[in-house]
């Protein structure tokens, strides 16, 4: 089968895998690298190029899909996220993808999956949710604050389309985001000249701290740094400040949580600010997600050659609402008022994917110099991760 065997498979799209680094991290470990479905490096591109006609800078938006990768060393997993946090498990009804990440993990997948004595969470999960289908776990996922879901691509995706371009020059942006998506995005618009505060509290710093260093350290060279704590009063009347001072505000956290900490998204917004909120499922839901079971459970997984799913890429909904949320932040909001930006991760990775079903995706092969994806207009080279220079 080529690259284009299939129609969803399409030239553009396969073109802009085959450089992002991407397939290689698709598949089995001891098997070929797969193409994901869909064109969401090609949306990487589209997204980069938009950001550099509004602020004059230039990344190469399919590369960062990869970039963690590159400085992870780590590969392709099947069903095994790159990370190696997020496994894909059969329902009753079809796939689901669980994450472990946290430390207190492993104790919400045993009551998830109401696990016996000393049975392990994992067996316990697998025992779960062969007896249970999509709709039950995603249920009792929320409800629990795990971040699961079945594989199933939402119906009519929502991602917000960014009006006419500004200047992010000297404005400053607070950050309260973590992990890769919103830092993503504070990052490119520090490129493009705005100062950045990043904000943590005492007892939950950026669990991206406990990754690789050169990688944390990438997204926020250059950054103010400060740590304070919102459960005190003097805490929370820094918060305050820091939001009153800021143009931007970047957060990712579920709206009442902020709401616990003083910080009012419609006020800031009334006052002429710009508000984006990165959920895993909009600020209308209380589920929880990261961007490889939020990524796997929209829809983007590849098809092996027994129709099984494997993952695809590293955490893709994380680099791709980054983007996503960067050139939103560098529009103008609405006159006289400012504008809150609700970027759903599920749906900015749903609205790259086709409407039809992907089926088995095509495989690359073995070349001289690395591997080949064969298309109707001659091989491609793929491209591996590599470190932004």
């Amino acid at each position: 089968m080529t690259a284009q065997g299939s129609g969803v498979y399409r030239r553009q799209e396969v073109a802009a895998w085959a450089h992002s680094g991407i397939v290689p991290l698709t598949g089995h470990p001891e098997g070929p690298p797969l193409i994901p479905p869909g064109s969401g490096a090609l949306r990487a591109e589209q997204l980069a190029s938009v950001f550099a006609a509004h602020t004059g800078v230039t990344v190469d938006g399919a590369r960062l899909l990869s970039e963690r990768a590159a400085y992870t060393g780590r590969s392709r997993g099947g069903p095994v996220s790159v990370g190696g946090s997020c496994r894909l498990l059969p329902t009753a009804d079809g796939w689901a993808a669980v994450s472990c990440a946290r430390p207190d993990d492993p104790a919400l997948l045993a009551a998830l999956a109401f696990a016996g004595d000393g049975e392990r969470p994992e067996a316990a999960v697998a025992r779960w949710l062969a007896a249970h289908d999509g709709a039950a776990l995603a249920e009792r996922a929320e409800l629990l604050g795990v971040a699961a879901g079945p594989v199933t691509r939402p119906r009519s995706p929502r991602v917000p389309v960014p009006g006419l371009p500004r200047s992010v020059r000297g404005l400053h942006i607070v950050d309260f985001s973590a992990l890769w998506a919103g830092p993503l995005c504070a990052h490119l618009l520090g490129l493009a000249g705005a100062r950045v505060t990043k904000v943590e509290t005492p007892g939950r710093p950026d669990g991206a701290r406990r990754g690789h260093r050169d990688f944390f350290e990438l997204l926020h060279l250059g950054h103010r740094s400060v740590v304070t704590d919102p459960d005190t009063p003097e805490g929370r009347n820094k918060l305050a400040s820091l939001v009153a001072s800021a143009d931007v505000v970047i957060e990712a956290s579920r709206p009442r949580a902020l709401a616990r900490f003083g910080l009012d998204a419609e006020s800031f917004v009334s006052a002429g600010g710009t508000w984006i909120s990165i959920t895993s499922h909009g600020r209308e839901h209380n589920r929880v997600g990261f961007g490889d079971d939020v990524a796997a459970s929209a829809g983007l997984v590849a098809r092996d050659g027994e129709g099984q799913p494997v993952f695809c890429g590293d955490a893709l909904a994380d680099p791709l609402t980054g983007l996503t949320a960067a050139v939103l932040a560098t529009t103008l909001p609405d006159p006289g008022r400012g504008v809150l930006w609700d970027v759903s991760m599920t749906d900015v990775v749903a609205a790259t994917l086709p409407a039809e079903g992907a089926g088995q995706a095509p495989a690359a092969r073995p070349g001289a110099d690395g591997w080949l994806l064969d298309t109707p207009d001659g091989p491609l080279p793929v491209a591996v991760p590599e470190r932004r220079r």
